[in-house]
């Protein structure tokens, strides 16, 4: 299994000349297990880029959406493989207590938002309402689990048979850990991270900004990590950084840390084999 980091940013794209190093696109991440294909976990900004560089070869795609946050979301209308005309696509994300995913895609594929509807595109497309559990894709066994976050979101745990990662992009596990701080295996995202080669988690915060922001669905970097120690993860990448921490910032904070486990910042183009 092959992942590459196409948007590792939090809320809004930034493209300042101060995050040229970390990124300043939105949450994308590129999977490939077994040739041709490929699993795309969310489209940010970050899936612009990727779908200018898809192979001509490619048979399928698979996109699982996290949640319908706009910085998750935003590069979706513009993915090249919608508009390669025949080949099989695959958007796979969370419905709503009212909505099932299709609806949901299309209030921001169609006007006004967007000039081209969902259901004009020229692709093969396939939408559905993930399932909570486990379902298969060419190569990989995908299971899905809701986590705390606002609105339906959930995260992923892809296993392609002798390695497994996890993706929680967006994720407050504590929330529950305020109240229960040994974070007990029910606690948010347990079930997809637990003993996993590479967790990529949220990272958003500093450690003395998370006072100020309780609720609003992100995790510090020392919670990050605190999380990937008991979840097992023999690795943790840092993922949705704040917008406001620049490229200096970030060197200071990962220079300095002391933690149980290897600990990676997400920086675009970032390449890992598992």
């Amino acid at each position: 299994m092959n992942l590459r980091f196409w948007g590792t940013r939090g809320s809004v794209p930034t493209p300042r000349v101060d995050m040229q190093r970390y990124g300043g696109n939105t949450s994308c991440v590129e999977v490939q297990a077994v040739p041709d294909h490929l699993v795309v976990l969310d489209a940010g900004t970050g899936i612009c880029a990727l779908g200018a560089n898809l192979p001509p070869s490619l048979a399928r795609v698979d996109v699982l959406l996290g949640h319908l946050h706009m910085d998750h979301i935003l590069g979706l209308g513009f993915f090249g493989a919608l508009f390669r005309p025949g080949l099989e696509v695959h958007i796979w994300g969370p419905g709503s207590t009212t909505q099932p995913l299709r609806a949901r895609l299309t209030r921001y594929l169609s006007p006004p938002l967007f000039p081209v509807r969902l259901r004009d595109l020229p692709c093969r497309l396939h939408v559905h309402d993930v399932p909570l559990g486990t379902f298969e894709v060419p190569g990989l066994s995908v299971t899905a689990a809701l986590v705390c976050h606002p609105g339906p979101t959930v995260g992923y745990r892809l296993d392609d048979g002798t390695s497994a990662m996890a993706y929680l992009s967006d994720h407050e596990p504590a929330l529950g850990a305020r109240r229960y701080p040994d974070a007990p295996k029910w606690t948010s995202g347990f079930t997809v991270a637990s003993d996993v080669d590479v967790l990529v988690h949220d990272a958003q915060y500093l450690d003395d900004e998370y006072d100020t922001h309780v609720g609003w669905g992100h995790s510090t970097i020392g919670q990050a990590i605190a999380y990937a120690s008991h979840a097992g993860a023999r690795q943790l990448v840092a993922f949705h950084h704040d917008p406001w921490h620049d490229d200096d910032l970030l060197d200071r904070v990962y220079a300095d840390l002391d933690a149980p486990l290897p600990v990676t910042p997400a920086t675009e183009g970032l390449t890992l084999s598992l």
